[in-house]
């Protein structure tokens, strides 16, 4: 397997046109070896997009393995490649990016890369997420998926926006009622006073899908264990609290200092998360 996997990143490496680089990158991406992983990240900064779909297909299908050397390229310089990494993690649907897929939605200058965020955010793994956060993660989700249908200006990120917002309902405890009814009034205006009819047709499937919801798409998933530790957890815990304290001054229901009672919550469980 090693001289395999080395074979490989030596064709990545000695590729000397766009066609060989692509069908390297693919070879590489396809053969799900962990030790592939920063060949391929390094690929996403490539000046070839064919190669850094490639990538970003083969890191998500690595899953969470990936996800700590994504992180890391978020905080490098070259826009192109982080763009791609934010496609990555918003395909994985690891807790570690959700702090970062929040801000890319409501923010970033690019369309494709809101669109990947609004969707990712949706279909972020909550079954992973201890009780104690999961509240809080999916109220900050809601917040963001329901600021991008509203307000976006363009119709392919509200349309992910509606994506995400389904699949946000279908992982919705029973215990928040209120926050589906919130996504289904959103989906309500919008099937009257949305602009684009691309995405009107996309509110009516959401409609449809959450009306006839049966739970089959989440049957099982619950059995699966987090492999995330009780340091990650108050690392995503410590991001949702400085996004909240920046958004909000004043106390309010969503004080983010209620989050200071919850990391405590959370500290005893080190060894059950």
């Amino acid at each position: 397997m090693t001289d395999h996997l080395s074979s490989l990143i030596r064709a990545v490496e000695k590729a000397d046109s766009s066609s060989l680089l692509l069908e390297a990158v693919e070879n590489l991406a396809s053969a799900r070896f962990e030790g592939a992983i920063p060949t391929l990240i390094a690929a996403l900064s490539y000046n070839n997009p064919g190669a850094a779909v490639a990538a970003v297909d083969g890191l998500i299908q690595l899953g969470e393995p990936a996800v700590p050397a994504l992180l890391e390229q978020l905080d490098l310089h070259n826009y192109t490649a982080r763009a791609w990494a934010i496609r990555a993690l918003a395909g994985i649907g690891d807790p570690r990016g959700l702090v970062t897929l929040l801000g890319v939605a409501t923010a970033d200058f690019s369309l494709s890369v809101r669109r990947a965020a609004a969707r990712g955010l949706g279909m972020m793994k909550w079954h992973w997420f201890p009780d104690e956060l999961l509240e809080v993660a999916q109220e900050e989700a809601l917040e963001a998926l329901l600021f991008v249908a509203q307000q976006d200006e363009e119709w392919v990120v509200r349309y992910s926006a509606i994506v995400g917002l389904q699949a946000l309902a279908h992982a919705i405890p029973s215990t928040h009622p209120e926050w589906k009814a919130q996504i289904q009034s959103q989906f309500e205006q919008m099937a009257v006073n949305e602009d684009s009819w691309a995405v009107r047709a996309r509110v009516w499937v959401a409609q449809q899908n959450l009306q006839a919801e049966t739970v089959v798409q989440l049957a099982g998933v619950e059995e699966q264990h987090s492999p995330l530790s009780a340091k990650d957890w108050q690392t995503i815990l410590g991001k949702l609290y400085d996004r909240k304290g920046q958004e909000r001054l004043v106390l309010a229901e969503g004080d983010p200092r209620r989050y200071r009672d919850l990391a405590v919550s959370l500290s005893p469980q080190t060894g059950s998360l």
